[in-house]
């Protein structure tokens, strides 16, 4: 009988067997092959998406002369910020990527639409570094990567109120979970990745960065090929004691509309290109916004088989189903009388409590003892307990990202808006984000129903260990309702590349990648980075199982994949001549999504792109693009920059 080795391994087993009973009664019910019924269930169970009312938002699409969607409204810009690279998206990528742009040299700006930097380590609450078994026992990371986990290692910890601090503490005192081998507090994350962009910034000065701004669009010039400016808009609290709700999809809309309310003053921002210099654009957003809103060349959610020509594809397209996206959270071992419980108790959810709650499971894991749920991704160690052994203590923290918990994988309606939504809610002209209100509703009701639930299992257990949801402006999470800014994205929006490899449309394919598979392809002399991890696919799914043509069964553990070596021609998007992909949104199809999308993946995809703007304006040749680089033979120059700047590309075997 097959027996899981890992947490990964039994998660998808328990994954293909719910996959498994999703087909049979797709099957039973009729519904297998009836695109017609799925699209009635969609329009059954989606809810209509607004547009703020006094943004007066066009329901037609207006393009430029360039083909470029035409801004309406475009505010006069009260602030201009002139970078040689400008990074949109404040994520882990995005971070890596300023970094390594301004190490370059480079005159650079980021904007991040969250008040905090780093996204997966710190708005999206999942600081726990999750990273292959084989990368980790080979020591097979960049210095870039070990040097700034070493700064995470080192950040100090303060500890809330109720905790009793009585010394210093760093990261390493605390730090003793099971899921990897680095966990911190969400705000340490934020706190290292604006040390590494103070420290990145003496080589390039002039360099800027900021919170709470938002991408609002591009300028383009006459051919529609370069992008000349970028359009944003800055959030100013007008409450020094400010603190998000938590709630992103009541904040979504004011955070991206360009007009001053009751909470925020707005500054409309314009970023461009100092006079006589280039400029060089990074998309490191993790869902890809600036490709959604220029119209640039991408895919959505599960390609099939005729499509991407991989054996475990589905066997039809289905650009509603991205991987499940999570709200996470913070429970504390601590005896708050039941608060918090009672304060979740009265949430109401879209759907129903039991609907919610036949979700939730903790699949065989013990809640506090030995491998433990509550170990997995604990955060604060207080007396530094084993990860695998014995009981956490009082003042424990563990960040709760659960596969059968927080995870939302419903696609009634789709996270992510088709371009049909996007016209009609006139984001082309007004953008707000890209993303469905209610799909975030219920995925914020997800989290806090299973925060609830969690709570309750704990209590009818009688343990020692009471359990406090931590919410309000002390929460790890920095937000009202205890839950993450963000919600972690595993999948956006990912471009098509340009012609390479054999392909018309390039994208790393699933036989790329597997050693079990035949016609994968030698990226080697295109590399600009390397990474590895299981085929781990969390997921879509339809309300009342309708067939959801997932790849289901695409998930495999890390012995069975082969080093994923990421080429120069997945960040080079079609169209545009001046962008690069930092972070989730290169030219993979879902199926290799779910093995770049992690932490070390997506530093490795933003160092590169930060590292190679920074080359291409230092090369001083007008004429250069990144498209231009391969066929001139200049990737042997691009390497020697990338090992200069202490990337990796290769994979040893052994150290």
């Amino acid at each position: 009988m097959w027996q899981p080795r890992s947490f990964r391994q039994l998660i998808w087993g328990v994954s293909i067997c719910g996959s498994l009973v999703g087909v049979g009664l797709a099957f039973a019910s009729g519904n297998y092959n009836d695109r017609p019924l799925l699209g009635l269930f969609n329009s059954f169970f989606a809810e209509s998406e607004q547009q703020p009312p006094k943004e007066n938002a066009s329901r037609t699409l207006s393009l430029l002369p360039n083909g470029r969607p035409r801004l309406d409204p475009l505010p006069a810009a009260k602030e201009i910020w002139q970078c040689e690279v400008v990074v949109v998206g404040g994520s882990l990528g995005g971070v890596a990527a300023a970094s390594h742009a301004m190490k370059s040299g480079a005159r650079t700006c980021l904007i991040e639409l969250t008040p905090w930097f780093g996204g997966q380590i710190s708005s999206q609450g999942v600081s726990a570094i999750d990273e292959s078994d084989t990368m980790l026992r080979l020591n097979n990371f960049s210095s870039s990567w070990n040097s700034f986990k070493q700064l995470i290692s080192q950040q100090k910890i303060v500890l809330p109120a109720w905790a009793k601090q009585k010394e210093k503490l760093s990261v390493d005192d605390t730090n003793s979970c099971w899921v990897g081998r680095l966990c911190f507090p969400p705000k340490v994350g934020e706190q290292a990745a604006r040390q590494l962009l103070n420290s990145s910034a003496k080589s390039a000065p002039g360099s800027r960065w900021g919170t709470g701004i938002a991408f609002k669009g591009a300028e383009f010039d006459d051919t529609g090929k370069l992008m000349t400016a970028i359009y944003a808009v800055r959030r100013i609290p007008r409450d020094r004691d400010y603190v998000p709700s938590g709630r992103l999809s009541e904040d979504l809309n004011p955070w991206y509309s360009w007009s001053s309310t009751d909470t925020y003053e707005k500054v409309p921002i314009r970023l461009e290109a100092p006079p006589g210099k280039r400029l060089m654009v990074i998309d490191a957003t993790d869902t890809g916004e600036l490709v959604a809103w220029a119209r640039i060349p991408h895919r959505v959610g599960s390609e099939s088989f005729t499509t991407s020509g991989e054996v475990n594809a589905s066997l039809k397209d289905n650009p509603d189903c991205t991987q499940a996206f999570t709200f996470t959270f913070v429970l504390a071992i601590k005896d708050d009388r039941g608060v918090s419980r009672a304060a979740l108790s009265q949430h109401e959810p879209i759907f129903s409590r039991k609907e919610h709650r036949d979700h939730f499971d903790l699949i065989g894991f013990p809640m506090f003892h030995g491998r433990s749920f509550f170990k997995y991704r604990r955060i604060i160690s207080a007396k530094g307990n084993p990860r695998f052994k014995d009981y956490p203590s009082f003042g424990d923290l563990t960040l709760v990202n659960w596969f059968h918990g927080n995870n939302w994988n419903l696609m009634n309606p789709p996270l992510l808006m088709s371009e049909a939504r996007l016209i009609q809610t006139g984001q082309y002209q007004n953008w707000i984000g890209g993303m469905s209100m209610s799909a975030l509703k219920h995925g914020e009701d997800r989290a806090l129903l299973f925060s609830e639930w969690l709570m309750e299992v704990e209590s009818k257990a009688n343990s020692k260990f009471p359990l406090a949801h931590l919410s309000g402006k002390d929460s790890p999470m920095g937000t009202l309702s205890g839950l993450s800014m963000m919600p972690y994205f595993r999948e956006g929006r990912r471009i098509i590349g340009r012609k390479a490899y054999g392909q018309t449309n390039f994208m790393v394919r699933e036989q790329d990648i597997r050693k079990d598979m035949s016609g994968g392809r030698n990226f080697q002399p295109t590399a600009i980075g390397v990474t590895h991890y299981d085929v781990d696919i969390q997921g879509c799914m339809y309300r009342n199982w309708v067939q959801p043509w997932e790849a289901q069964s695409a998930g495999t553990t890390e012995d069975k994949v082969k080093p994923v070596i990421i080429p120069l021609e997945s960040l080079i998007p079609q169209g545009v001549d001046n962008l690069l992909i930092g972070g989730k949104a290169i030219a993979v199809t879902h199926i290799v999504n779910g093995v770049t999308r992690i932490h070390q993946g997506e530093w490795s995809i933003g160092a590169a792109a930060g590292a190679t703007a920074g080359w291409i304006l230092k090369e001083n040749q007008p004429k250069l693009t990144p498209a231009a680089i391969v066929p001139n033979k200049l990737m042997p120059k691009l390497h020697q920059y990338l090992r200069n700047q202490g990337l990796r590309f290769n994979w040893y075997k052994s150290r």
